[in-house]
């Protein structure tokens, strides 16, 4: 999908099969399923329930990056950071990061005092606390509104977050509501169906699935 497509409806419909596609690779990407539940649904609750003071817990955080690294592409070595740290760290680098915002800047650099956490992961800590404000940094969102996804840095978060931004504003003037994670995840789903229709069948976890079934059938 083009960045610059100003149709609500093709953005609806991208973002719409955002959970086909979280379903489609997790035929080849165990666990993805249950992970994207927890970030999508429970994380966010479990943040805003937590009054006057929000953080992350580092169980949480964990969490967070084996659903990043299993969504995207798998760096084992930042799991094995993030289990070096502890709670009292994570969850003061989280609530001084919350209070922060709507400073995107000023909070990622709280959140990146964690060694492990660079401006990718802490983007998806702030997306699931405010996807109204940050948009999580996924390659596939980084190339299509920005051209590239190679450079992991405060800098061109910030840019790549206003061109997120601004094409939520966009899109919701049509009458839809649409958040800068809302466009992050039409765009990551877009990606990703290209990807998988671009597979040839025996390469395509869904459609080897559908193959398989058939076949079972058939005997």
């Amino acid at each position: 999908m083009d960045f610059r497509c100003s149709d609500g409806a093709v953005w609806r419909d991208a973002l719409a099969s955002y959970q086909t596609r979280v379903e489609s690779l997790s035929l080849a990407k165990t666990d993805l399923v249950r992970l994207d539940d927890f970030y999508t649904k429970q994380l966010p609750l479990l943040l805003r329930q937590r009054n006057p003071t929000p953080y992350i817990s580092k169980p949480e955080l964990s969490t967070l990056m084996q659903w990043k690294l299993t969504r995207g592409k798998w760096r084992p070595r930042l799991m094995d950071f993030v289990s070096s740290l502890n709670e009292p760290q994570v969850q003061s680098a989280s609530e001084r990061a919350f209070q922060s915002l709507p400073d995107i800047s000023k909070a990622i650099t709280e959140l990146t005092t964690l060694k492990g956490v660079g401006p990718a992961t802490a983007s998806a800590v702030l997306a699931a606390y405010a996807p109204e404000i940050a948009p999580f940094m996924s390659d596939e969102a980084m190339v299509a509104a920005i051209g590239s996804s190679k450079d992991y840095t405060l800098k061109q978060y910030l840019i790549f977050a206003e061109k997120l931004q601004t094409k939520a504003k966009e899109l919701s003037m049509g009458g839809d509501l649409f958040t800068p994670s809302d466009v992050e995840r039409a765009l990551w789903s877009s990606s990703v169906g290209a990807k998988l229709q671009a597979l040839p069948s025996q390469e395509n976890p869904k459609a080897s699935s559908k193959t398989n079934a058939k076949r079972k059938r058939q005997r």
